[in-house]
């Protein structure tokens, strides 16, 4: 019985620690979506995210939709499309941020397509490289559930981006931050390891 009984109280201590810990990840992100968008930017980065045959994902199209009525009140704001192509993708995910922005209204000579990058962190990468030089600040479009970590790799990187938070399809919701979460601490470790 007293085995038992401190197996009970490990596995408890260990799921209140999960639950706490996923909070603590959770207000983090809600943190860095609760923002107010600065007016202005030089630039964006609108990142990649599944695209099926030629047609966006939800989650990807809420970027678009997010990028581009942003770039409609900012008219001197270009943007950077980031995204290669995946499994399942007859086009870039680039081309296909490109083709919903110009569908918007958006001027093609607004959009620089960086269409290499197959997660995140080359998004970030790559896109940096294809900042102009006189373009200095600069905003990340992304679904909210994202921006926390996105807006974590650009500042390891260099970059001081803030956010254009874009909404989450509500049937993605559980999927997506539980994904998050996970990727949030490997994040973590990834960067603990490095130091």
């Amino acid at each position: 019985m007293g085995k038992r009984k401190a197996f009970l109280m490990v596995l408890s201590v260990l799921t209140l620690s999960v639950i706490l810990y996923f909070a603590f990840l959770h207000s983090k992100i809600r943190d860095h979506t609760n923002i107010e968008v600065p007016l202005h930017a030089d630039y964006i980065i609108i990142l990649g995210a599944r695209v099926k045959g030629e047609i966006p994902s939800l989650a990807l199209q809420y970027r678009i939709d997010a990028a581009a009525n942003y770039m409609k009140k900012n008219k001197e704001t270009i943007a950077i499309a980031s995204g290669g192509q995946g499994p399942g993708e007859d086009i870039t995910e680039a081309e296909a941020i490109k083709e919903g922005l110009l569908v918007h209204g958006i001027s093609s000579n607004r959009i620089i397509l960086e269409d290499k990058s197959t997660d995140t962190v080359e998004n970030i990468r790559f896109s940096k490289k294809l900042i102009p030089d006189h373009r200095e600040t600069g905003l990340l479009v992304t679904n909210d559930f994202h921006l926390y970590r996105a807006k974590s790799i650009a500042k390891d990187q260099g970059l001081k981006l803030q956010g254009i938070p874009a909404e989450t399809p509500t049937v993605a919701i559980p999927k997506s931050y539980l994904r998050e979460y996970l990727a949030i601490t490997k994040y973590y470790l990834v960067t603990i390891f490095k130091k």
